[in-house]
Order: C-alpha cells, then structure tokens, then sequence
C-alpha cells in the first residue's frame, strides 16, 4: 500500500491509504475485477455437482448394493436351465434399473421439494427457536444450579459426613461353615 499526505481541518497531516488494486468495490485491474466476478457466479446452490458418485458419503450403501445375487440365489444341486437363469437376472437388473429410473423420474423433483421444505423448516425451528430456547433455559438455570449446589454442600455434606463416620466402625465378615 501506498499512500499520499494530506492536511485535515486542524493541520495535522495524515496519509491516505491507497490500494494499488483499487478500491475493493471498484477493482482498477482486470485480475481481481474477475476474481470478484467468479466469486459472485459461484454460490452454494449453483455448485458443481458430481454426476458420477452420487453418494459420496455413502448413505445408501445397504440399498445400492443389493444385487441378483443378494436376492435370488440358488443352492448346489438345485439349479434351473442356464438360460432362465441368465435371463431372470437379466430381467431383474433391467427392471430394478428402468423401474427407479421412472419412479424417480415421476417423484423425484416433488420429493425433493417436500423434503427441501422439511428441513428447512426444520434448520428454522432449530435456529430460531429450539437453540435460543435451550441457550435461555441454561443461563437462567444455572443461577438456581448455583442455588442448589450451595444448599447441598451446606446440609447434606455435614449430615452424609456424619453417617459415614457411623458407619465406618462397623465391620462385616462373612463365613461359611460346611
């Protein structure tokens, strides 16, 4: 940064800042005017998403991975003709596929925004009402933990005291007699 001076009102004299980039709102040079620019066109909603994996964190891993084999399984010496064999698992792969394709196809967007709409409002209750609540609750409680805790070391711990000197004489054997 660099700066020039000037004079206030007052005569004192002061330096003003000057970016060499420019103003942070009005960038003079063309490398940080698109670096605003491609922060402005990249947003959380619109980002990149990976077609390829599609459950990174593996939530459906026990569904996803069913397969013929995890279904319909035939034991040594028991086996039907090759080819209804080939073609069963054919057909069960195929339709397994097509079928979550067209139901995903008819409900898929309307399920997305019946559960978008549900957690949202379940991020808003959370935010706006159940932390405040609990943050309240705990603030004003521990004024009474206070409370509590100093009536509890000042007449239990005496009384509990007490009995445990009683009682520390007394001693207990066990025996057995055969």
């Amino acid at each position: 940064m660099s700066g020039t001076k000037y004079v206030d009102s007052e005569g004192f004299l002061y330096t003003a800042p000057i970016r060499e980039q420019g103003n942070i709102y009005k960038p003079n040079n063309k490398t940080m005017a698109d670096e605003l620019n491609e922060k402005a066109v990249h947003d959380v909603h619109t980002k990149e998403i990976d077609l390829v994996n599609r459950d990174p964190k593996h939530l459906n891993d026990d569904v996803v991975k069913i397969d013929f084999e995890d279904v319909i399984a035939e034991p040594e010496g028991t086996h039907s003709f090759d080819g209804i064999w080939k073609a069963s698992f054919t057909t069960f792969t195929v339709t397994k596929y097509w079928f979550y394709r067209l139901l995903s196809a008819i409900f898929g967007i309307p399920m997305a925004l019946i559960w978008g709409i549900y957690f949202a409002i379940l991020s808003f209750l959370h935010i706006w009402a159940v932390v405040p609540c609990i943050r309240s609750y705990l603030i004003e409680i521990q004024c009474i933990s206070r409370v509590y805790s100093i009536c509890i070391h000042t007449f239990c711990d005496p009384l509990f005291e007490a009995i445990g000197k009683m009682f520390s004489s007394i001693r207990a054997t066990v025996r057995k007699e055969i």
